[in-house]
């Protein structure tokens, strides 16, 4: 019964489970009989756990980004959420503090950064709560930690929407990405 309450969560931690009463050695159980699937060290979901279609896409990278402390998608996976690149996610990229040493989890690429508390926002993928940088910060970290060219594509696509200059603009002063000012008034001119 104890078990039920959790089933319908796309994971959940060993803490989230003993606060419903289940023990580590219970956990083990089900897992040796199939009930539960280990996903990484201390993370869980039920074998019966069915993804909605739509969130099938996310529903891995927000499981590992809510699962890494602090984690904040990053660079290639937050291009990819915001459709500025075609280059495919070979593994979920996940920011944590440049103090935090021990962030790992199975499929991620952890970068770790300072300033992680510019341009955070905190949103719901595939029925989980994550961080995300925003769109801006995602370009400008780009440019300071990609390869040009995936930097410039990713720019290029922002600048045919809707694009927030000044924000842009704000965010490579705070980051000291100010060679990225050149390419926006390049491309704006």
């Amino acid at each position: 019964m104890k078990l039920k309450k959790l089933a319908g969560k796309a994971s959940f931690t060993t803490r989230e489970a003993q606060e419903f009463g289940l023990s580590p050695r219970m956990l083990s159980y089900y897992v040796k009989t199939g009930q539960l699937l280990r996903i990484a060290r201390g993370v869980y979901c039920s074998s019966k756990y069915e993804t909605k279609m739509e969130n099938l896409k996310w529903e891995d990278m927000a499981i590992a980004a809510s699962n890494i402390k602090g984690g904040v998608i990053c660079l290639i996976s937050a291009l990819n959420f915001y459709e500025l690149t075609d280059e495919i996610m070979k593994e979920f990229w996940i920011a944590v503090d440049n103090n935090n040493s021990k962030a790992k989890f199975p499929m991620c690429h952890i970068v770790r950064m300072r300033n992680m508390d510019i341009g955070v926002m905190e949103i719901e993928l595939a029925n989980i709560k994550v961080k995300i940088f925003d769109v801006e910060r995602t370009i400008i970290d780009s440019f300071r930690l990609l390869d040009f060219e995936t930097a410039m594509k990713a720019l290029k696509i922002y600048l045919n929407g809707k694009p927030n200059i000044k924000k842009l603009s704000k965010y490579a002063t705070l980051l000291r990405a100010s060679k990225v000012r050149e390419y926006i008034m390049a491309l704006i001119a």
